[in-house]
This record gives structure tokens, sequence and C-alpha cells, in this order.
């Protein structure tokens, strides 16, 4: 007969080896790719005997990529949140572009050093498929796209595909100085900026000029 207690001990078990696999995975996906690592490795990494653990616990290879994300995403989203609540109904695209920038850039301050996230989250996006589920992720979250909303309300009038072209160069600015500031700082490297909350703002400098530049006809 299986008593509460040990139903307790399990379901702490099976969250630990949960803890594990994540961790494990967002640093292996993060240094070699996502498609480049195997389940084996990943339990591997993560200490687990069985090396079908990543599959019983996760399924597929996207699932856990989701699952990584997710593990993030509460904070993230609060933190967008807090500044939301700062700005109120701003007409400033500034006030909008930090919220779309601080709350990741703050959120990879607070992790332990080193972070894997924004390498991540880089790779991730290489892939199609992946890139796909990470925006669909990204879309989930009620702030953000309270953030483009009113983003979009306060920018100049643009064509449409130049529109659609700067927020392409947006994101990638935003993902790749991210991972390129991370894989710095883990391999204690010189950094342009002191800190992720001067990063952040040199990356607000760079996206709010670019949304707002002349519009070449």
């Amino acid at each position: 007969m299986v008593t509460m207690a040990g139903r307790a001990v399990r379901h702490e078990r099976a969250d630990a080896t949960r803890e594990a696999i994540l961790a494990a995975a967002e640093r292996l996906f993060a240094e070699r790719g996502v498609y480049a690592v195997s389940n084996r490795q990943v339990s591997e990494a993560a200490g687990q005997g069985n090396n079908a653990a990543v599959g019983y616990h996760f399924g597929t290879k996207a699932d856990l990529v989701r699952a990584i994300a997710r593990q993030h995403a509460e904070r993230i989203e609060r933190m967008r949140i807090r500044l939301l609540d700062e700005i109120g109904d701003s007409t400033d695209v500034r006030d909008w572009v930090a919220c779309l920038v601080r709350p990741a850039v703050e959120h990879l301050a607070e992790l332990p050093s080193p972070t894997w996230y924004a390498r991540f989250c880089a790779q991730a996006m290489t892939d199609p498929a992946l890139q796909e589920m990470m925006a669909e992720e990204s879309l989930a979250s009620p702030a953000l796209r309270r953030t483009v909303e009113g983003f979009n309300r306060c920018l100049p009038e643009l064509p449409l595909e130049v529109h659609i072209e700067r927020g392409a160069m947006a994101r990638n600015l935003i993902l790749h100085m991210c991972a390129e500031r991370e894989r710095a700082l883990a391999e204690h490297t010189a950094t342009p900026r002191a800190s992720w909350h001067d990063a952040a703002t040199g990356l607000i400098d760079g996206i709010v000029g670019l949304w707002l530049a002349p519009v070449t006809r």
C-alpha cells in the first residue's frame, strides 16, 4: 500500500529529476545546438542512469525546448507587468522598447553565473520549427501582447514591408547581443557594457534609433 509520505517522496524525486534534465538540456543546447544533442547526452549530463528519462519526463525534443522556455517565462512576465504598470499610457516609443528589452535582460542578470538562457534561445531560433514554437510561447504572454500593442500605437507610420523588416532586425539584435554578452561573461572576456542593466540601455538606444530612422524610398 502506497502511503501519502511515499507519494510525496516520489513526487519530490520526479521534480528533482525534471529540474536536473532542464538544467542539463539548457546548457548543452546553448553550447552545441538543439539537434546536435541527443536525449542520451542530456540524461547523462543530468546524472540519470536511465537514458529514456528525457522522453519519459518531457516527450519530444520540441517539448523539452518548450519546457525550458516556460521555466523562464514566468519571471520575465512578472518583470514586464511591473514595467507596464510604471509607464501607463505612455506615448514615448522608448518606454515601450524598454518593456520589450529589460524584462529578459534583467532576468539574465538575476540568474546564477554562468547563464545559458540567451544562448539557448539563439540556438533554438536557428531552427524554423522551433522558431515558430518559441514565437508562439512568447505571444502567449498577455504582458508582451500589451507591450507590442502600446509600442505599435506610438510608432510613426511605416510601410508594411519596412515595419516587418525592422521588427526582424530588432528581434535579432536583442537575441544575439544578449547571447554574445552571455558567452563573453562565461568566458571571462571583455564586454562593451559593465552590467546587464547598462547592456539593456544600449540595446534600447539602438532599437529606438532603428525604429525611428528615416525610410529611404
